[in-house]
């Protein structure tokens, strides 16, 4: 996923090649005509088919120069803008990626709630494109403007700490009724311990527009990616704090279809099997072929039957 998936699609999408080491030692190339049925798995099968130690990617034309960054509200205005941001997500042009966060710190400090855009389309159609956003009112903070595509990329490189705790649970949304949103602010609960929040990741567009069993990845119907996190100090007990992100997760997981394979963590074999969908078959014959063993299957892991 990336702020360019809804253009261009998935970085899955655009693979056209890999050199795989397959669980009995071969060294196996997978493309549309060699491997197909490799070629196949490993675009969302994880790494339950061997080690892929090259990739070739379809590369896309494009300015350097996109329009993206943040523009950030008090939270006072969480609910008013998750409305916001229900339709302009659902029903915006695929060269416009739009993510939303609504968030507080430890310490009692106050939170916020803000949208990181990203726009790669034609510069004539940038205003029309961008003006619901700009009449949200005054931000607290505004940073959206011209910028380099990577340098935008590199924008939160710091912002992943790795000395905290954290706990995440995430799904996929095909859609986002008003009663989502009743939910998300009801169920919020900061906590001066620990930062809270909920963020979703844009999907749709052309993601949307590769058949759910043209690659291993099936969710293809998925709008937006919505994630709960808590994080804390490791210097303190992080037990309340996954207790509350599991707590608030039971509460909006009913809306969600499924989650990123990637995101597989000590759920059971059942709900792995499942959130496959209808690919799981078709994943489990491959495994039978390529592993029969399982020697690869500290992933989401596709068990063979032989």
């Amino acid at each position: 996923f990336g702020r360019l998936a809804r253009r261009f699609g998935l970085a899955l999408d655009n693979v056209r090649g890999v050199d795989i080491v397959t669980a009995d030692g071969k060294l196996l190339h997978a493309s549309e005509r060699e491997n197909p049925d490799l070629f196949w798995g490993v675009r969302g099968g994880g790494g339950n088919f061997g080690v892929v130690t090259s990739f070739e990617f379809g590369l896309h034309p494009m300015p350097r120069q996109v329009i993206g960054g943040d523009v950030v509200f008090p939270i006072a205005r969480a609910r008013e803008l998750l409305d916001f941001y229900a339709n302009e997500s659902l029903a915006a042009p695929d060269e416009l990626y739009c993510d939303a966060f609504m968030s507080v710190p430890p310490g009692g400090k106050d939170g916020v709630f803000g949208i990181e855009l990203c726009y790669s389309g034609s510069p004539a159609d940038a205003e029309r494109v961008l003006a619901p956003f700009r009449k949200l009112g005054k931000p607290l903070a505004d940073n959206l403007r011209p910028v380099d595509y990577v340098q935008l990329q590199r924008s939160g490189d710091r912002t992943d700490p790795r000395n905290e705790g954290t706990y995440l649970k995430s799904g996929f949304i095909n859609d986002f009724p008003p009663e989502l949103v009743t939910a998300m602010i009801d169920g919020f609960q900061p906590d001066p311990a620990r930062t809270t929040t909920v963020f979703f990741q844009h999907s749709g567009g052309a993601i949307g527009r590769v058949a759910p069993d043209a690659t291993a990845f099936p969710h293809r119907r998925s709008r937006l990616n919505m994630f709960v996190v808590t994080n804390w100090s490791m210097e303190s007990d992080g037990a309340p704090h996954i207790a509350y992100g599991r707590r608030y997760w039971s509460q909006l997981e009913r809306y969600s279809d499924g989650y990123y394979t990637n995101e597989v963590a000590n759920e059971p074999q059942r709900q792995v099997d499942e959130n496959y969908q209808g690919n799981i078959g078709r994943l489990t014959q491959l495994k039978n072929k390529y592993d029969p063993t399982n020697l690869f299957r500290l992933n989401a892991n596709v068990k063979p039957t032989v």
